[in-house]
């Protein structure tokens, strides 16, 4: 499906039942995620646009701590909705209005092509992991 396609079927989902999937590597650096800018694979004109907005675009994101809190939670398991549950459930009322920050989230991680949403997006080539090449400890890839 054409990318204007998936963003205009997208636009119509109600992306709290989606379940996001990383697709870029990310160091932990305390109780903080670092992601790292995955490069662009496309092909043709749009390579080249798609390069340069890369090498202008910062290569690692630093997430705050609610972010990294959800970003430990996006592996395709859980949707939208119960990330936002777990996020309530831990930052309380700091994370409101919940729902709509971690949309917007969502939303601009995968723009940036750090997240997919299945079925809408290709899965990544690999499993994203953290640099260590370690799965997060337990207790930071629970709910709570």
């Amino acid at each position: 499906m054409a990318r204007g396609r998936v963003e205009e079927a997208l636009a119509r989902v109600n992306l709290l039942e989606q379940a996001p999937v990383r697709a870029a590597r990310w160091e932990e650096r305390g109780d903080r995620v670092v992601l790292i800018r995955p490069r662009p694979d496309v092909r043709g004109l749009r390579s080249a646009l798609e390069w340069l907005a890369y090498q202008l675009a910062p290569r690692r994101l630093r997430l705050d701590p609610i972010g990294s809190f959800a970003w430990r939670r996006l592996d395709g398991s859980a949707s939208v909705a119960g990330v936002a549950a777990a996020v309530r459930e831990r930052f309380g009322t700091a994370s409101e209005p919940t729902e709509e920050r971690l949309g917007q989230l969502v939303r601009l991680l995968r723009r940036d092509g750090f997240v997919v949403l299945p079925p809408w997006d290709p899965r990544p080539p690999t499993e994203a992991t953290p640099l260590s090449g370690r799965p997060p400890p337990a207790s930071q890839s629970s709910g709570g």
